[in-house]
């Protein structure tokens, strides 16, 4: 009965929650938020997918969890302090090409 509350009243404000998967990785050191999804089971179900994607790119997963917010992230991926917010440079494709 609250989330139909919350539901309706988020109607009526502009502010409805949407769920959000908040994975954090060490390697790279990044917090990366994948969305947004309707119901918070939905996020649940997704959540594998994308911690197997992350560990397939090299990435350590430490944590994943779904969280509600009113309003999309800023940034999708945020690179931890010490990366100078500033993602890795990518790797060139061919050693002959400048």
């Amino acid at each position: 009965m609250a989330n139909l509350f919350k539901k309706l009243f988020g109607l009526f404000s502009g502010s409805e929650e949407k769920w959000w998967l908040e994975v954090k990785t060490s390697e790279p050191a990044c917090t990366y938020y994948f969305g947004p999804f309707d119901l918070e089971q939905e996020a649940q179900l997704q959540q594998q997918g994308y911690i197997d994607d992350l560990q397939q790119e090299g990435s350590n997963v430490l944590s994943a969890k779904a969280i509600a917010l009113s309003t999309p992230p800023q940034q999708l991926t945020v690179y931890e302090e010490g990366m100078d917010d500033q993602a890795p440079g990518p790797a060139p494709v061919f050693s002959g090409q400048s």
